[in-house]
């Protein structure tokens, strides 16, 4: 059998029998094999025994709540993409959320196509991270990992050597929300004002957007952080 064949598996954790429902059918008649779990403790014990290929895990769960789900994950080495779906629309959730580790996050009431674009990109930035290919492309940007080349439009764009670091990093995790702190953490070693990483979005912009007032590739997720679109 060949391996595309083979059916993605996403648990789903949340201690709403409605949610699991809906999500079960929807996600089941896309092609993925469905596992559920009501709670945290339940949500640990599955990803042990079944081994999903993501998590979409509510962060309101009784007992172990979804925080602490991610901060064991990830605690004990586990790279599986964790989608955070929950009704907390503070920007403080987020933030935790994904500094913990989460790949991304959505907030209930969802769009099921939206679900299933991000739980898409998931699971190709964990391709990517697992060495596939050194060559981004999303619409007329590319940019070359291995050469360090990178196009807009096409014309070649020059960057700093700092603006390339920012672009890299956002390359490295297309699709995926990276906050404020880590990104400032993985540019700047973290001792530096995020007002100077918005001086830094902002160059990045004016240099691969075709308008930079509205931009398409690097979005802005208010509060939290940016995300650079991921190839369709």
């Amino acid at each position: 059998m060949k391996s595309e064949a083979i059916p993605r598996r996403v648990l789903v954790v949340d201690d709403e029998p409605p949610i699991r429902r809906f999500l079960r059918t929807s996600l089941s008649a896309q092609g993925y094999e469905v596992v559920e779990a009501e709670d945290g403790a339940g949500a640990l014990a599955e990803v042990r025994r079944r081994a999903p290929d993501l998590l979409v895990l509510d962060l309101g769960l009784p007992g172990v709540d979804g925080l602490e789900v991610i901060r064991r994950l990830r605690g004990d080495g586990a790279t599986l993409p964790i989608i955070v779906l929950s009704s907390r629309a503070d920007e403080a959730g987020k933030v935790e959320a994904l500094d913990l580790g989460a790949d991304d996050y959505v907030t209930k009431p969802f769009g099921m196509d939206e679900l299933l674009a991000r739980i898409r990109t998931a699971l190709r930035h964990r391709l990517q991270q697992q060495g596939e290919r050194p060559l981004f492309r999303s619409g007329a940007l590319s940019v070359d990992l291995v050469r360090r080349i990178v196009t807009a439009q096409g014309a070649d764009v020059k960057l700093s050597p700092r603006e390339y670091d920012l672009l890299r990093l956002l390359v490295a995790h297309a699709g995926k929300v990276l906050t404020h702190r880590f990104i400032l953490k993985e540019v700047w070693g973290g001792d530096t004002d995020v007002q100077y990483l918005r001086i830094y979005i902002r160059q990045l912009r004016q240099k691969i957007e075709p308008d930079p007032e509205r931009p398409h590739h690097i979005l802005t997720e208010t509060g939290v952080g940016y995300r650079l679109r991921a190839p369709e």
